[in-house]
């Protein structure tokens, strides 16, 4: 304890945070802060600890079992997830003489099954349809039609679509280009090699060209540049896709019955602002998941898939493709038959 350094959880925090700025995309960071804020929590409110040099192996154990039902049973997914960005936490803590030597290693995290490390929310194609359905009757070329119709239909991530640019738009060859631009404020999740061209369909593009000419803003962003996506303040902000797609994967938005028989003028989750507490909307992304699946599912390469959604095939059948056994036999069948 004498060879330690003094230091209050929020500061340890803090400079994390800033030690892995340059490190991390800003989704991961946000997510590593997140999640530490949990543990912050617990050791100012909880425990009464103002100096983490004070922490032991124990009270590591005591946050872990407080953590894994204190807002509700959290999945054991979530547990892992939770304790590995705390183990890398408590490794840079040991780096700068904040907690004691090697207590990274008492750490504890689960242990999951395969099936247990894969998440299963996604959105499917019968919603998708029903969604883009209703915004293409009654807010046609709305920003929400244009997010969601790109996120379904380019299986983009969130943070692709909010870069696009209007040049990034090609009508004529029908595609996007997605780049990497972390100077001015907008990189993409793999940087240089998730730059690619993606094509577009022929109805995509004249719900583009409408949403340009009726409806988008004329404005520009902090940095000069022409965001394709805007809102009237110039680019949309890094979590809006999400909130888009969690306001309108609610069934009770598009006109549905609510399957858990709530009443909207009763359920908080009907508020835009309280969107995500309902237990049938989706975040972003579930909708990515969701259109992956899809087009495997139609039969879609899965080279193509992996090049179009720029994610290597060993991740994709891990994380995205949810496509049972007998439906991945029966779509080898057909290309076997003919042998």
């Amino acid at each position: 304890m004498d060879d330690l350094e003094p230091i209050a959880p929020d500061e340890a925090l803090a400079l994390y945070i800033d030690h892995r700025r340059r490190e991390v995309a800003k989704s991961t960071l946000r997510s590593h802060k997140s999640r530490l804020g949990h543990f912050v929590r617990w050791c100012e409110h909880e425990k009464e600890i103002t100096n983490l040099n004070e922490l032991t192996g124990r009270l590591l154990h005591e946050f872990r079992l407080w953590r894994r039902s204190h807002d509700g049973e959290i999945k054991p997914v979530t547990e892992k997830t939770q304790m590995d960005t705390l183990r890398v936490f408590i490794r840079f803590l040991e780096t700068v003489d904040a907690v004691k030597p090697d207590l990274s290693e008492k750490v504890l995290s689960p242990d999951l099954d395969a099936d247990e490390n894969v998440r299963d929310d996604r959105l499917t194609p019968e919603q998708a349809e029903a969604i883009l359905t209703h915004l293409g009757k009654y807010e046609y070329a709305s920003r929400a039609h244009v997010v969601l119709t790109l996120q379904w239909h380019t299986m983009l991530r969130r943070g692709a679509v909010r870069t696009l640019d209007l040049s990034d738009y090609h009508p004529d060859d029908q595609s996007l280009e997605i780049r990497h631009r972390p100077e001015t404020d907008t990189p993409i999740k793999n940087k240089m090699v998730g730059e690619r061209f993606v094509a577009l369909s022929s109805e995509v593009c004249a719900l583009l060209d409408d949403w340009i000419d009726n409806q988008r803003p004329d404005v520009v962003d902090e940095f000069g540049r022409e965001p394709l996506i805007a809102t009237p303040h110039g680019r949309m902000h890094a979590t809006t896709p999400t909130t888009i797609v969690y306001n309108w994967s609610r069934p009770c938005r598009i006109g549905l019955q609510c399957p858990l028989n709530r009443d909207p003028e009763e359920c908080e989750a009907a508020e835009y602002v309280h969107a995500s507490k309902c237990p049938e909307s989706v975040s972003s992304h579930a909708v990515r998941r969701g259109a992956i699946t899809h087009h495997l599912s139609s039969d879609v390469p899965v080279e193509v898939v992996s090049a179009r959604a720029n994610v290597n095939p060993d991740t994709l059948d891990k994380h995205y493709d949810r496509r049972d056994e007998k439906t991945k036999m029966e779509q080898r069948r057909k290309y076997l038959n003919n042998i």
